[in-house]
């Protein structure tokens, strides 16, 4: 293929390489140029443009692609059609991606021009999800490479393993320590995982902390048509005489391998039970957040074969994000108190107020700004931090005499999250943070300490919403192990998706409409009788 500028002239038969605007033409790169195409650009004063020209024995892009996406697609897998020099393939069903990792190499070695990307090997894949894609990078390629390419790709390099529709047997171990909630949990949590593989859970066994009674468990599953069970430990194996270790041995079943280099999951423990897998799921599967036991399972539910040398393997992209409620976390957990910052944002224009700076606006001769710090000031929050932007020499006047922490937001016009940013990253060490917003003038002293109250994050308490008939407001307590995520946070936005993302850690205290209260425009100042004064 020779590539470059050639004259209009000249350019019948060739592949436009840049697209081309002029006046009212427009044409776009990879358009194979007709005579009609060189008239018009002849005609819009276009003198030369830049252009491919195939040689004999060049193969067009979509072509190519088209030629190695099929080579490469194995069962499971579609293709879809070809353009720009890309072929896309697709998942058919529900189920695990299995990559030859070796032949892809090689495979992208062959020639500059061939390249073929995937997901991750074993990734869970539903339905018509883009599992690889072809791309050919310039507008032709040579049937040599083609072809070369083209008889690595004849194995399949890129397969669907479906899910089979599995009967799960699920043991549950009790001990006084372990709540009944904390078992409820664990089992709709577990029925979420298989439910994309159409897996039936069947009726938990819960039985004494004891590797006798787990192994009746597991014998009893078996009896029942389980051909695949899941054992939660009350507590956490350390050993292979461990209690789940010795239940699978009980049952008259083997260990195949203990622990794996994925964490979360490193205490997870593999067992076969009459050629039918058996898994010690580690604490971190009580937590909906993918962790190694997901990835063990999945492999399971596809019925593919999973050895000590597949879980050795795991290492290398096994580190995980942290899972805020294992027991054992990785970071040195933090120090049991009650050390609450105050975080008021005070740093917004108020746009909707129509003009005047909302949050000097009064009620009963008090700025709502001044009635929100003077809040804080008054609960057992061990400091008080206020974020400035708009009209920050005005705010700051507002609340003379306060014993308050003054910090500026230079960038308040960017959005809430940049005043969110600002306050969480001046805190010091602190156990938490209440986030206020200033224009609540309803949230009391007492709101806040029943905040306080109710934060514990070592009982699972570490995000506390007040809430409105069941309805969330503000503000908000976080613990501290949320401070990075908030200062992660972008755009004219609070931190509402952490709340839904960490449904397990929130805890609800019902406050009633001072948690919804809010003063964003004229008529609902008015309303609340306050009145705007600059």
């Amino acid at each position: 293929m020779r590539f470059g500028p050639v004259a209009v002239s000249e350019a019948e038969g060739s592949i436009l390489g840049h697209s081309v605007a002029a006046g009212s033409l427009s044409l776009r790169k990879g358009v194979c140029l007709t005579g009609a195409h060189v008239a018009a650009m002849a005609e819009a004063g276009v003198a030369s443009v830049w252009a491919a020209r195939l040689d004999p024995g060049d193969v067009h892009e979509d072509a190519a692609a088209l030629r190695l996406a099929e080579a490469i697609a194995g069962p499971g897998v579609a293709v879809a059609r070809p353009f720009t020099g890309r072929a896309n393939l697709h998942a058919e069903a529900a189920g695990v991606l299995v990559v030859d990792r070796e032949a892809i190499d090689r495979f992208n070695r062959v020639d500059p021009a061939i390249t073929v990307a995937t997901l991750p090997a074993y990734a869970a894949v539903a339905p018509a999800q883009m599992v690889a894609t072809v791309k050919i990078i310039p507008f032709a390629v040579g049937e040599t490479p083609l072809v070369t390419a083209e008889g690595i790709g004849r194995a399949g390099l890129v397969r669907v393993a479906p899910y089979r529709p599995m009967r799960v047997g699920l043991v549950s171990t009790v001990l006084p320590s372990l709540k009944p909630s904390v078992m409820d949990k664990t089992r709709r949590i577990t029925a979420a995982r298989l439910k994309p593989a159409g897996a039936v859970l069947l009726p938990e066994r819960r039985v004494p902390h004891e590797a006798a009674a787990v192994g009746a468990a597991l014998r009893g599953l078996a009896e029942e048509g389980a051909e695949l069970s899941i054992v939660f430990g009350a507590s956490a194996m350390v050993d292979s005489g461990d209690v789940v270790p010795a239940g699978i041995r009980e049952a008259g079943g083997r260990v195949v391998h203990l622990g794996m280099p994925v964490d979360p999951g490193n205490l997870l423990v593999l067992g076969d039970l009459d050629g039918r897998p058996v898994i010690g799921a580690p604490g971190c599967a009580r937590s909906p957040r993918e962790n190694g036991f997901d990835w063990v399972l999945q492999r399971l539910l596809a019925g593919l074969p999973v050895g000590p040398d597949d879980i050795s393997a795991l290492g290398v992209g096994g580190l995980l994000m942290e899972i805020a409620t294992r027991p054992q976390p990785r970071e040195a957990p933090e120090p049991v108190g009650k050390r609450i910052a105050a975080v008021v944002l005070a740093a917004g224009q108020g746009r909707r107020m129509g003009g005047p700076t909302k949050l000097l606006a009064e009620i009963d001769g008090r700025s709502l700004v001044r009635r929100s710090v003077e809040a804080a000031l008054a609960s057992r929050a061990t400091s008080v931090t206020v974020v400035t932007g708009h009209r920050h020499d005005a705010i700051e006047a507002a609340l003379s005499g306060l014993a308050v922490t003054f910090v500026h937001n230079p960038d308040f016009a960017e959005g809430l999250s940049t005043s969110l940013r600002t306050g969480i990253a001046s805190l010091g060490e602190v156990d938490g943070a209440i986030v206020l917003l200033a224009d609540m003038p309803l949230t009391t002293s007492a709101i806040l300490d029943r905040l306080i109250d109710g934060f514990d994050p070592a009982e699972g308490r570490a995000i506390v919403v007040p809430t409105n008939a069941g309805k969330r407001g503000n503000p908000v307590l976080w613990a501290r192990r949320f401070f990075g995520a908030l200062q992660a946070i972008e755009g004219d936005t609070g931190a509402r998706h952490l709340i839904g993302a960490h449904a397990d850690l929130v805890a609800e205290i019902e406050v009633g409409p001072e948690a919804a209260l809010d003063l964003d425009t004229p008529e609902a100042l008015a309303m609340a009788g306050g009145r705007l004064v600059d």
